[in-house]
């Protein structure tokens, strides 16, 4: 399925247009994602590992859940469809937390320039791990660590859980957040 995006200028403003993932990736075109963070009473996260075929940092440890805002879709309808897809889960749009937008520019080894503003998301967890169904084509594993084991594996740069190492600064973000609910 070929995917489109609406194409944003740096500052944030829509461009009019939109493109093809693949040439927004390659051209280094601006467009908008959501970050669903998931968290549990207990006060734990959770993450999911990205698969093995991934493009960009396969098998490495990422945000609960994760994905591109097609042209013409609302974020929330974004969040809703990529927490379906990723996780199994069906959620209500009234209980995503709006904590922030970020703007990210990434470039990769294999030509992928990633220029994204991130529309980053809390959600309670109120299910068990066990509930959850992954998307096995893009998911290889989700897990679930307390904010303190957050904070030690970003500080610390553990390569016993491999965190996706793109910003370090907004796990920092998260976690400052996430201990002040």
């Amino acid at each position: 399925m070929e995917e489109y995006l609406d194409i944003y200028t740096e500052t944030g403003e829509p461009a009019g247009y939109s493109r093809l993932k693949d040439e927004a990736h390659k051209e280094g075109l601006f467009h908008r994602t959501v970050h669903i963070w998931f968290y549990t009473n207990n006060k734990e996260v959770l993450f999911q590992k990205r698969g093995a075929n991934k493009e960009t940092f396969p098998n490495y440890w990422d945000v609960s859940v994760a994905g591109h805002v097609m042209a013409g879709e609302t974020l929330e309808e974004a969040a809703l469809r990529e927490v379906e897809e990723e996780i199994g889960l069906t959620i209500n749009p009234s209980t995503l937390q709006k904590i922030d937008v970020r703007k990210s520019v990434n470039k990769h080894p294999n030509g992928i320039v990633d220029c994204e503003f991130q529309n980053v998301f809390f959600c309670v967890l109120d299910v068990s791990l066990n509930d959850l169904k992954k998307q096995d084509e893009e998911v290889d594993g989700l897990c679930l660590l307390s904010v303190d084991e957050f904070e030690f594996y970003t500080v610390n740069r553990n390569e016993s859980f491999k965190l996706v190492p793109a910003d370090y600064s907004y796990y920092s973000f998260v976690i400052n957040k996430l201990k002040k609910l």
